[in-house]
């Protein structure tokens, strides 16, 4: 279970770390996007990204062994 937990950490910083390594000005884009999104806006797609992510964990643990 730690040993999971350890490598989604990694993958998500993996993750992170290529959109700052190879999308800097695409970054600041997105940002500047989500700073004109209103508070609710931002936390609907929130609560749609753990939806979706929790889909997804309990996909692979139940069709990936």
């Amino acid at each position: 279970m730690l040993t999971d937990i350890t490598i989604a950490l990694g993958l998500v910083l993996i993750l992170e770390g290529l959109v700052y390594a190879l999308a800097p000005s695409f970054l600041e884009q997105l940002l500047a996007m989500l700073r004109a999104l209103s508070e609710e806006q931002r936390r609907l797609i929130g609560l749609i990204a753990i939806t979706l992510g929790t889909g997804l964990v309990l996909a692979a643990k139940t069709f990936g062994g």
